[in-house]
């Protein structure tokens, strides 16, 4: 990993402990190997000499000569607004939710969850609604009439006449022949049994006339 910030002249940076810890400073000048000298002159730091140790730095760099009086500082600090860059950063909503959240108390966290979960409901019935409504658009409902495939096949078949519940009969039985207009439909089949002692002499006098 390449380093892109070092401590130079005009680098700002935020102090991570000490009294002034969390304000930003400029550097003005370069002591040594592990210390420099800092100015805050918009927020209320005092001119001293601070250790690298206690400074994060930023992307925030000023333009001016090393050793300027503070009124040369503030200017150029101003003129770059600093503080309203630092207050867009990441950094400093890190860093607020982190003191917001030192400072809440027992029952806090338990608000907090139940406001997470009413919103993750309400998110939730809007998302349904919008797939509901997604849904009714891709797919109309259709009316009584078919329309596409199902209309060009329905027109080829035409109208199919309704068969007769009575004419319909089970697989492999032939249905009777229909006789034409002029035949006579036969007589009913007698039925096969033992005869009566009536049904003899009448069977007896016809044969004796036929003889």
């Amino acid at each position: 990993m390449v380093f892109r910030c070092f401590v130079e002249v005009g680098r700002v940076a935020l102090v991570s402990f000490g009294p002034p810890a969390g304000k930003l400073v400029g550097n003005v000048d370069v002591i040594h190997q592990i210390r420099a000298l800092v100015d805050g002159p918009c927020t209320q730091v005092r001119r001293q000499a601070m250790p690298f140790k206690c400074q994060q730095l930023p992307d925030f760099i000023l333009k001016f000569p090393h050793g300027v009086h503070q009124e040369y500082l503030r200017q150029a600090w101003q003129k770059a607004d600093i503080n309203t860059k630092w207050g867009a950063t990441r950094w400093t909503k890190k860093i607020e939710a982190r003191a917001k959240k030192a400072k809440m108390t027992d029952f806090d966290p338990y608000k907090v969850i139940k406001a997470q979960k009413m919103s993750n409901r309400i998110i939730k019935l809007e998302v349904r609604k919008l797939q509901k409504a997604a849904l009714l658009k891709a797919s109309p409902k259709q009316g009584p009439t078919t329309t596409g495939v199902g209309a060009v096949a329905a027109a080829d078949l035409g109208p199919k006449a309704k068969v007769p519940a009575k004419t319909v009969r089970a697989a492999g039985k032939k249905a009777p022949a229909q006789k034409g207009a002029g035949q006579k439909a036969a007589p009913p089949k007698a039925h096969k049994g033992p005869k009566t002692p009536a049904q003899k002499v009448l069977a007896l006098k016809t044969s004796g006339k036929k003889s």
